[in-house]
């Protein structure tokens, strides 16, 4: 009887042994580690109310950082304030609802290029006599994951030029186009 009893309790424990290992590598876990890592990203541009301006900026990740390219078309001819805003929220008609620029570490406004600058300060967009702007850099302080990361964050740009020192935003101006970044294929 004590040998029964004994087997049972064998029998019970490599149960429990079994339920722990099968409960550690449920569809849960396996999902978890089936997930790759983003490699692109894209924002397509729509005009705010009263503005023609819209474009296609993608973000693709390089071995020196996330290289950014922006095709815009509707603008006046000049600089245009190129910024990743806080939320991605486009659906005031102005655009406000996408917030203030991307700032996680409450730096002052500067240049893409700056040390002290906020994440989401891309500078200028140059527009042509016949309205369209062709951006192209590399970006080493943007992310697709983390506290840099830009993914469902909002892209403004706006009807002047960001002069890249004043506070906190540059004063471009009004809001004429506004998208939200997401993954892409």
């Amino acid at each position: 009887m004590k040998r029964k009893k004994l087997f049972f309790s064998w029998l019970i424990a490599a149960g429990i042994l079994l339920f722990t290992q099968a409960c550690n590598n449920s569809p849960k876990t396996a999902v978890n580690m089936d997930v790759s890592p983003t490699n692109k990203a894209v924002c397509v541009l729509h005009p705010t109310e009263g503005n023609n301006v819209k474009g296609v900026v993608t973000f693709t990740r390089t071995d020196t950082g996330i290289k950014i390219v922006a095709d815009v078309e509707g603008l006046t001819e000049g600089k245009h304030g190129f910024h990743i805003h806080q939320y991605g929220d486009c659906s005031k008609p102005d655009g406000t609802s996408a917030g203030g620029h991307f700032n996680p570490e409450d730096k002052k406004h500067g240049a893409p290029t700056d040390t002290e600058r906020h994440v989401g300060d891309l500078g200028n967009l140059d527009a042509g006599a016949d309205g369209r702007a062709h951006y192209e850099r590399v970006d080493n302080v943007i992310t697709f994951s983390g506290e840099h990361s830009i993914i469902g964050r909002g892209i403004i740009v706006h009807a002047g030029e960001d002069d890249l020192t004043s506070q906190p935003t540059g004063a471009a101006g009004a809001r004429v186009a506004c998208g939200v970044i997401g993954i892409a294929k």
